[in-house]
């Protein structure tokens, strides 16, 4: 997408500098797709058995659908439906703040092993494979955090948001420090987004499909300590 054409919240002198940075990396872009299709079917197949059996634990272990379908903002800001496992009570986000803190009563019991391994992630292939979101890049946020960005941090939805990034290893720990004390919105807004951010546009300095493979094989890492 040229600049003439981004939306008008991303048309601005501090967003311009990543179009032309992101221009240069055309080719590995590209590539990155590629990949992200490649792998994403290859996982799938083969973690496949095990998803179908995630799923029937998530139906027996309470009332609700599988997947949680929460709007966030994609790409260029287009707003689009991320798939996710379900590891809470059905209408969640009707009882409560969209952040979850590390005790969050929400939290199901099988939602409580899914999300100490992140396995609620994986139904984000199928975003990967719709074109919505690729296997490495900035984590996509609800609208009204998006709308808490400084004008600079937009550059970060000039590309497809990640499963992982290099923020999400950083803040693996997010919600200990959102259940630490204080008003959890305030602390992410003011302390974790920021520098989410920060860390995510020194991702789009030099994406690669080589870094996207190192970030994919630290995400296994953090989860497994």
């Amino acid at each position: 997408m040229t600049e003439g054409k981004l939306p008008e919240e991303m048309n601005t002198p501090e967003v311009r500098p990543w179009v032309e940075r992101l221009g240069r990396q055309r080719g590995r872009l590209v590539r990155k797709r590629i990949f992200d299709i490649g792998a994403s079917l290859i996982i799938l197949l083969i973690t496949s058995p095990f998803l179908l059996l995630l799923a029937l634990a998530i139906k027996l272990d309470s009332p609700g659908p599988v997947f949680y379908r929460q709007v966030r903002v994609g790409r260029y800001g287009k707003d689009f439906r991320i798939f996710k496992f379900r590891t809470m009570v059905q209408d969640a986000d009707k009882k409560g703040l969209s952040l979850t803190t590390g005790h969050d009563p929400r939290i199901t019991r099988v939602g409580r092993f899914i999300r100490k391994l992140r396995l609620d992630e994986f139904s984000q292939l199928l975003n990967v494979l719709k074109g919505e979101m690729s296997l490495v890049g900035p984590r996509p946020e609800v609208r009204r955090y998006v709308e808490a960005y400084a004008p600079e941090y937009w550059a970060t939805l000039l590309v497809r948001p990640g499963i992982t990034a290099p923020s999400s290893i950083a803040f693996r720990n997010e919600d200990a420090l959102l259940s630490a004390g204080g008003d959890p919105e305030e602390i992410y807004i003011q302390q974790i987004l920021p520098e989410k951010c920060r860390l995510n546009l020194e991702y789009l300095k030099n994406i690669s499909v080589c870094r996207d493979i190192a970030v994919m094989f630290q995400t296994v890492t953090a989860v497994l300590e």
